[in-house]
């Protein structure tokens, strides 16, 4: 028995090797471009909007809180996913030791977590400002904010924590390639030698909570906002309104589109490229086109910019 123990422990994976958004040599150089070109311009635009959030007192409402968090969140989010990625498309597949791919996983689900949570605080926010607008100050007042803020990255940690649990516990007998550019649950459950019936339990369940709930929370949301809307007597606070409420959307519907089709199904995912595929599409565009989607296009942000750009040339 002692014998057999041994030899488990011994062919035990040690390192995970990640092979990358592409094996085509001829086409990661200037995939590693583009990403590289994406990195630095999410980062670029997302910290431009703290900024502007904490630095413009006429930007220190609810709505701004929340953006200046989403983009904190963005910042990170990409910074977890994205080196591994550019490495991948610089050097080939890429060799990643055990607890650092935990430590990766850990990071991106407690990141994805927050990040639904945070959706919804911000569509009731949206709600509360245009159903009940006389009550806006109270409901949404700065305690409000601040605990429903800490509330999102509170929930996405110990989401993460469950999960993560579950998934180092584990054994991965080999083979140790992942056909992913990050530690992905779907790559690493579909690798294990061991039986992971209650681990797929786990993140399905998990799944359906976090994903499916806020989902349908923020969906109520504006479900409720348009019904408000179509009753407003003025064409242009309704035209103002539905513009608003359009744009979040789309983010919306995006992040949750490629979330749910990974995540919230209880089994493994063999169609691993379509998988890397839909996980550039929430861990790289998404980042990048919230700010723009959310605040660049908005008038109070944009004249606080060129207010920015006149006392740095002033």
């Amino acid at each position: 028995m002692e014998s057999s123990l041994e030899a488990i422990n011994m062919t035990r994976v040690q390192h995970f090797v990640l092979l990358g958004l592409s094996t085509r040599l001829s086409i990661r150089v200037a995939l590693f471009a583009i990403f590289l070109a994406l990195y630095l311009l999410t980062l670029l635009e997302n910290a431009l909007i703290i900024y502007l959030t904490f630095s413009h007192t006429e930007l220190r409402k609810p709505m701004y809180f929340f953006l200046g968090n989403l983009s904190g969140l963005e910042m990170c989010y990409v910074s977890v996913t994205m080196p591994t990625l550019l490495l991948g498309l610089w050097a080939g597949p890429y060799h990643i030791s055990f607890m650092a791919c935990m430590a990766q996983l850990f990071f991106f689900i407690t990141l994805v977590g927050t990040e639904c949570i945070l959706l919804a605080s911000m569509a009731y926010d949206r709600y509360v400002a245009i159903c009940h607008p006389l009550h806006y100050p109270l409901l949404m007042r700065p305690q409000v904010c601040l605990g429903l803020a800490v509330s999102s990255w509170l929930g996405g940690l110990v989401v993460s924590v469950v999960k993560t649990t579950c998934i180092t516990s584990l054994t991965y007998c080999g083979p140790n390639v992942l056909n992913h550019f990050f530690c992905d649950v779907s790559p690493l459950l579909n690798m294990s030698c061991t039986h992971v019936a209650l681990t797929e339990l786990v993140d399905f369940i998990s799944a359906i909570i976090i994903l499916w709930g806020c989902f349908l929370m923020t969906m109520a949301s504006y479900v409720a906002i348009s019904r408000a809307v179509l009753h407003m007597s003025s064409a242009s606070a309704r035209h103002k309104a539905f513009s608003t409420c359009a744009s979040h959307l789309v983010v919306v519907g995006i992040f949750y589109s490629a979330t749910i089709f990974i995540y919230a199904r209880p089994r493994h995912i063999e169609a691993m490229d379509l998988n890397k595929v839909l996980s550039v599409i929430y861990t790289v565009v998404t980042p990048m086109c919230n700010p723009v989607i959310y605040c660049l296009r908005n008038r109070e942000v944009q004249a606080a910019f060129r207010r920015t750009l006149r006392w740095s040339t002033g």
